[in-house]
C-alpha cells in the first residue's frame, strides 16, 4: 500500500524541519512525500533543500491559500492513501504510518483517524491538551464532532469520487470535507485509539477567539451547501462536544 503524505508550508522555517524529519524517519517503506510551498521568503526552502533527495515532489509557487495548496498536492498524489501533515505538526513516533497501513489492511476501510496532542510551540515536549476522538457513528456530527484532520488518512479514490477541499471556506474546509466524506457519502472508517499527530498551538483556525467564531459559523454553512439538515443540536451542543473530546 503506497501512502502519499502532503505537507503545505509558507515561511515555516521555525518548524518545517521537525515536520520533515517526522515523515522521513517513518519505518514504513512506501511513502510518497509531497511538499507544497507557497513561495516562502524566509529560510524554509533552504531547509527543504537539505532533504530534497528523499522528497518525491517539491512544488514552490504562489497560491491562494492553504486549501488551494493542499488540493494541488492531492492532484499530484499517486498513493493508494493520502494523509496531510501541516508544517506545524509532526507524527508522534516513527511507526505511525506502519500502524495506519496495518489498520487499513485489517479493517478494509476507506479511511482511518486517531487522536491528537496539542503541544507548546516553543517546547514541543510540553503537552497543552489531548484530543481524544473516540469511535465514529454518524449522529456524532449532529453534536459538532469531527476527528482531528491531521490524523485523517483516506483512500485517494474517495477524493477522485467525492472531490477535494472546498476552497470557498477559509477555516472549515477540513470539517466540510470530513462531513461530506463520512456523513453525506458514508465512506467507511475506523478509529485508532492512540495519539498519531502532535500539533503546535497557534494554528490558523484556533489562534484567536475571533477566528474560532468565524470557524464555527463556517462549520454550520458546510451543512447547508451539502444539502444536509443538522437541526438545532449542532449549534447548541457543538461547544460542549468539543470540550468532551479533550481529556
Amino acid at each position: 500500500m503506497k501512502i502519499s503524505i502532503i505537507t503545505v508550508c509558507f515561511n515555516s522555517a521555525d518548524t518545517i524541519e521537525t515536520t520533515l524529519q517526522s515523515v522521513l524517519n517513518q519505518d514504513y517503506g512506501d511513502i510518497e512525500y509531497i511538499l507544497v510551498d507557497g513561495k516562502s521568503s524566509d529560510n524554509t526552502l533552504s531547509i527543504i533543500e537539505k532533504y530534497k533527495s528523499r522528497i518525491a515532489k517539491i512544488i514552490s509557487e504562489k497560491d491562494d491559500g492553504i486549501y488551494f495548496a493542499i488540493n494541488k498536492g492531492i492532484s499530484t498524489a499517486t498513493g493508494d492513501v493520502v494523509g496531510i501533515l501541516h508544517a506545524d505538526d509532526f507524527y508522534a513516533d516513527e511507526k505511525i504510518i506502519s500502524r495506519v497501513v496495518k489498520e487499513l489492511s485489517e479493517k478494509k476501510t476507506d479511511s482511518i483517524y486517531g487522536d491528537l496532542q496539542y503541544v507548546s510551540r516553543e517546547n514541543p515536549q510540553k503537552i497543552i491538551r489531548n484530543w481524544r476522538s473516540g469511535a465514529y457513528y454518524p449522529k456524532l456530527f449532529l453534536k459538532g464532532w469531527m476527528p482531528p484532520h491531521p490524523t485523517f488518512f483516506v483512500k485517494r479514490k474517495c477524493y477522485e469520487q467525492f472531490g477535494a477541499f472546498n476552497t470557498l471556506f477559509s477555516f472549515s474546509a477540513d470539517y466540510e470535507l470530513m462531513l461530506r466524506f463520512l456523513y453525506k457519502h458514508k465512506i467507511s472508517t475506523s478509529y485508532i485509539p492512540e495519539v498519531l499527530v502532535k500539533m503546535r498551538t497557534g494554528g490558523k483556525s484556533n489562534v484567536t477567539f475571533k477566528n474560532r467564531i468565524k470557524a464555527n459559523r463556517e462549520d454550520r454553512l458546510t451543512w447547508k451547501i451539502n444539502g444536509l439538515k443538522p437541526g438545532k443540536l449542532t449549534t447548541i451542543l457543538k461547544p460542549l462536544s468539543k470540550l468532551k473530546q479533550f481529556f
